[in-house]
């Protein structure tokens, strides 16, 4: 289609800047409006970009970089640049934290998230990055221990236990499994078991423990100093 034969951008109005089935970047549209609106002609071209969003505006959660883009176009390119570490997360009693464990995930490219246990999780933490995420569902930690065999890829837990070692003094393998446990309860033992180290995070306050989510980003950008490429 050429650009005299597009479709002129719809009116900027709360209902039009956000196609169907996309929601915003904001549980249910509190805080400020982010994105951008419907794209001026001439449009674009090529299959990344998305017309309902060209012709309505892009407010989802993703960088500017992104803007306009298909799902499928932005899960393609991460594709081309995940690192290699994983994130499992054991869910037994549907743990709140899992979301904001899978929404670190996708700022810090994991490769995969796993989820041990329960299918189900809170995906409202996520904030709609779970779209742009592979995630795969362990039924147990036999499986997830089973999957990390075959890719011979170790298992790291992140806990607080009697034993572990360091996180800041601690070599993390560039191809790992970052296993966290449940919000209260931590690493079950049968995690401990399969771990093939356990990793404590130093606190220095009079809790006993931090949230599972803030230990997971944490974790996650141990990783990284050691061994992402950061730009300048």
């Amino acid at each position: 289609m050429s650009s005299t034969e597009q479709p002129a951008p719809a009116a900027t109005t709360p209902a039009a800047t956000t196609p169907p089935g996309e929601p915003l970047q904001y549980d249910e549209g509190f805080g400020p409006e982010v994105g951008v609106g419907p794209h001026a002609l001439p449009w674009p071209e090529g299959e990344r970009y998305d017309p309902e969003l060209l012709a309505h505006g892009d407010r989802r959660n993703v960088v500017d970089a992104y803007r306009y883009w298909t799902r499928e176009a932005i899960v393609a390119d991460l594709d081309t640049r995940r690192h290699d570490f994983h994130v499992a997360v054991e869910n037994w009693g549907h743990d709140f934290n899992i979301g904001s464990v899978v929404r670190t995930a996708n700022a810090f490219l994991a490769k995969e998230v796993h989820i041990v246990g329960r299918r189900r999780w809170n995906r409202r933490g996520a904030m709609v990055t779970d779209r742009y995420q592979h995630v795969r569902h362990h039924p147990d930690t036999e499986s997830l221990t089973a999957w990390a065999l075959e890719q011979d890829v170790p298992i790291i837990g992140i806990d607080n236990l009697p034993g572990a070692v360091p996180l800041e003094r601690t070599e993390l393998p560039r191809r790992c499994v970052l296993l966290f446990g449940q919000e209260g309860p931590g690493l079950t033992e049968e995690a401990r078991k399969h771990a093939h180290m356990v990793c404590s995070i130093a606190q220095f306050g009079s809790t006993r423990s931090i949230n599972a989510g803030a230990a997971a980003a944490i974790a996650m950008h141990a990783w990284v100093q050691r061994h992402a490429v950061v730009p300048d």
